[in-house]
């Protein structure tokens, strides 16, 4: 998927270099590999933007992996013979940036985008060096595709989520490509109009770069602050702005 003359502009003129920055994108289309993937088709556009900023990028489709169902972080410590979650999580918590990928069923997000965003939900206990949830400092956004409406409603239950569970949600992050209700072209299918649809290229172009920015705006500031979220010192009894008892 190449870049538009538009794309490669904002490329060249970049306002800041972000190199040491990672990204994944999790696919959650319901099709294995290699079977085509319209949603992946989108992502790559995003992918292609970052990769020209230098930026590592992985990208994963989840439903190419035993991916056990649970909210523990390891499932094979709960009767699941293989969970392949806890390698992906580890490309999770190495990058600034997570890109949640689905495709639209039934008005809703993927079976397998609940289940990413379950087994995340699963590691959101978990606590950085400074004692915050584990996904802060990071940030987030979503992509979707697919041929009836619930792009809007996909991509507010992903950000929600992923906002919750620690990661700073920048101004539009959410872009989406549907066709017409009922059955007919998908993304990538000839005559689609998908590839070339301005509306759906500039919003995926601004969500792309609202992610880089934020993510180098924390990179460089060190992350969220601490005051105020720390889990280790409240549950030490440290209650910041409430009267603590245990050090009168």
């Amino acid at each position: 998927m190449s870049l538009t003359e538009r794309q490669e502009a904002l490329a060249e003129q970049a306002p800041a270099d972000y190199s040491d920055l990672k990204a994944l994108f999790i696919n959650c289309t319901l099709k294995r590999s290699p079977e085509v993937s319209n949603t992946e088709g989108l992502a790559r556009i995003s992918e292609r933007i970052m990769q020209r900023q230098g930026v590592t990028v992985d990208t994963v489709r989840a439903v190419d992996h035993d991916i056990a169902t649970g909210v523990w972080p390891d499932m094979t410590e709960h009767g699941w013979e293989i969970d392949e979650w806890p390698a992906i999580f580890e490309q999770v918590m190495a990058a600034d940036i997570l890109v949640i990928c689905t495709p639209i069923w039934l008005g809703e997000k993927s079976s397998v985008c609940t289940q990413i965003i379950e087994r995340l939900y699963g590691n959101s206990h978990l606590l950085n060096d400074a004692g915050q949830y584990a996904y802060y400092g990071r940030v987030g956004g979503c992509l979707v595709t697919g041929n009836e409406d619930g792009v809007k409603h996909c991509a507010m239950n992903v950000l929600y989520s992923l906002q919750h569970l620690g990661y700073v949600i920048p101004p539009q992050a959410d872009a989406g490509w549907i066709g017409e209700a009922g059955p007919g072209p998908s993304y990538l299918d000839p005559g689609s109009g998908g590839p070339e649809n301005d509306f759906t290229n500039r919003n995926t172009t601004f969500m792309t770069w609202n992610l880089l920015h934020l993510a180098r705006m924390l990179k460089d500031a060190g992350g969220i602050p601490v005051h105020g979220n720390q889990r280790s010192e409240w549950d030490a009894g440290c209650r910041f702005d409430f009267e603590n008892p245990e050090h009168r």
